[in-house]
Parts: structure tokens; C-alpha cells; sequence
């Protein structure tokens, strides 16, 4: 099972070098960006491997990292590192915030509570948002194709790029059982960091309350709801519900055979060449009840957003 919370996706083939993308740009218009918003190991890493396998849909990856690693992608296998590179060339500016990572903290929820640090937010919000409208403008000339997916899942940075003009902007609320969550959060036996149950019910309280707030921000013919486990038990009708939203149908891929790309940051699953769905998400062998009663009140307002993507849809 990959780390990073992506149950209802297991690693397939050898560590082989993805492929890169054509660098040869197909289109003059404005980046499509469909951003994927919500909790931390919900399974958004492998939904943007799995958009990214529709037709001219280009997976980036988690490109809130973008800025704090330099440009430089997470691995350094050589059709990676030539995309990115290219990508990097054709951002102006970026340089004076190249690894600035307290500044950048602007998209972190945690950074509300940091008081001390909210004049250096302001300075730096305006440079950041040429920046990162200059970095989808780029990654979407390198591509060749105008729709890009961004899993960096942070709700404070989906609410700064609503503020660009450049972009289209699209939201996918990712959801997932929030005993999973913290049955995740709570794994000892993956390399990556954990939390207690207590503080991960602490962050999912807060991260529910940003992206709500966010999501409806945001036009409703413009943002969509996505559970995982509805993704993972009908992926194709959930994909086609969230690409409906930019106007793209595309016949489906093999689900059992999915390309991971050339995406800059991700969890594990991007570690392979190909990726694969399983037919059903694993589920928590203990259920907490701390946080079956800390997540009742959010159980009842998210069941309340639309639109929602459905599993309803058969050909």
C-alpha cells in the first residue's frame, strides 16, 4: 500500500524512468488549473496521477514545493529533471524566493496562528502570486496543453490562486473517511511523519473549516466534491463528473495501468512508472472513537456541499 494516506492504490511495474511529455507548446490559452484541496492523506496524489492519464490533462504534481525546493523536483531521474528544468527557465523572478520556506508558510494553515510572521505574508503575497501564475503559464507551455492538475491540497493556497487573473481556476474538494485519516496519520511503519490521533482530529477541524470556506468562494460551476472512496470504488464516472467541469471528455485509461509522469512532489506512488487502482479501499482495522465525536459536526456540513461527484454514471 503506498504511504501518504492512497489506499485504494497499490505500486505496479519497475522503477523505470517516466515519460516525459512533449515540450513542444500546442496552445496560446490561459492554464486551466485544477487544483485538489483537502486533508493530507486523502489519496490525492494518486486522483492527480489518474486525471493526469486523460488525454491533454498534464499531472504537475504538488507545485507548492516548487518555490521552496528551487525548481529542483523531488527525484532526479533524467526525463524529471529536463522538464523541470525547462519549466524553470521560464519563470521570471522566481529566484529572490527560491527557499524562502518561513515566507512561504503563507500557505500553510498554521501560518493564520503565527502572528509574528503575518507582515512577512503581506510582503511577499504580491511576488508570489506573479510567480506562481508565471509557473502554470510555463508548466503549460512545456507540457504542450493548457489543463494542469495541482494536488498541493493546502485550502490558504487554493485561496491565493483564486486571486490570479491568469488562471482558470477549478476546485476539487478531496474528502476521505476521516478514520482513515488518522489511521494514516497514525502509521509508524512508513517513512513519513506522524500525528496523534488528537492532533490529527485538531488538524482536520481546521482544514475542513478553510476549505469550506474556499470552496464556496469559489463558482459553483467551478469546484466539485470528491470522496475517495467513490473514487476508488467507480474512478471513471468520478473523473469524467470532475473533468465535465472544464469541458474535457476523454475516454478512460487503464486503470490498471496508469502512468505516474513527470509530477514535481507526491508520495510515494509517483515513485514508479505505473500506478494502479485497486477495486476497493482498504479500510482502518481500529475505528477511533475520538474521532467518530470530533467528526460528527463536519460529517453533517460536508454532506451539504454540492456539487458532488457521482458513481451513479454507466455507459
Amino acid at each position: 500500500m503506498p504511504s501518504g494516506g492512497s489506499q485504494g492504490a497499490r505500486l505496479t511495474g519497475p522503477m523505470a524512468e517516466p515519460a516525459a511529455r512533449s515540450p513542444v507548446p500546442t496552445s496560446e490559452d490561459r492554464p486551466q488549473v485544477i487544483y485538489v484541496m483537502g486533508a493530507g492523506r486523502s489519496g490525492s496524489t494518486i486522483l492527480g496521477v489518474t486525471l493526469g492519464n486523460y488525454g491533454d490533462v498534464f499531472y504537475a504534481g504538488e507545485l507548492d514545493g516548487w518555490l521552496v525546493r528551487s525548481g529542483e523536483p523531488q527525484m532526479d531521474d533524467a526525463a524529471r529533471v529536463r522538464f523541470w528544468s525547462s519549466v524553470r527557465e521560464r519563470v521570471d523572478g522566481a529566484a529572490e524566493l527560491f527557499g524562502r520556506t518561513a515566507e512561504l508558510s503563507l500557505e500553510r494553515s498554521m501560518s493564520l496562528f503565527r502572528i509574528h510572521r503575518w507582515r512577512d505574508r503581506r510582503r511577499i503575497r504580491g511576488p508570489y502570486r506573479r510567480v506562481a501564475e508565471d509557473l502554470y503559464r510555463a508548466v503549460s507551455r512545456v507540457a504542450g496543453t493548457p489543463l494542469i492538475v495541482d494536488t498541493s491540497h493546502y485550502p490558504l493556497r487554493a485561496r491565493e490562486l483564486q486571486a490570479l487573473d491568469g488562471i482558470d481556476l477549478y476546485l476539487v474538494y478531496l474528502m476521505r473517511d476521516p478514520q482513515s485519516v488518522v489511521a494514516s496519520f497514525n502509521r509508524k511503519d512508513v517513512a513519513q511523519y506522524t500525528k496523534s490521533t488528537l492532533t490529527t482530529n485538531v488538524y482536520l477541524w481546521l482544514t475542513n473549516l478553510l476549505c469550506v470556506w474556499v470552496f464556496m468562494r469559489s463558482p459553483r460551476d467551478r469546484r466539485i466534491v470528491v470522496r475517495h472512496e467513490d473514487f476508488v470504488a467507480d474512478p471513471q464516472s468520478v473523473v469524467r463528473d470532475v473533468l465535465r467541469c472544464v469541458g474535457v471528455a476523454a475516454p478512460p485509461p487503464d486503470f490498471a495501468a496508469l502512468d505516474t509522469g513527470v509530477a514535481f512532489q507526491g508520495n510515494r506512488v509517483i515513485r514508479s512508472a505505473r500506478a494502479a487502482l485497486k477495486s476497493e479501499p482498504e479500510r482502518p482495522r481500529r475505528r477511533s472513537a475520538i474521532t467518530t465525536v470530533l467528526q460528527l459536526p463536519w460529517a453533517l456540513v460536508l454532506s451539504r456541499l454540492r456539487p458532488v461527484a457521482s458513481t451513479s454514471h454507466h455507459d
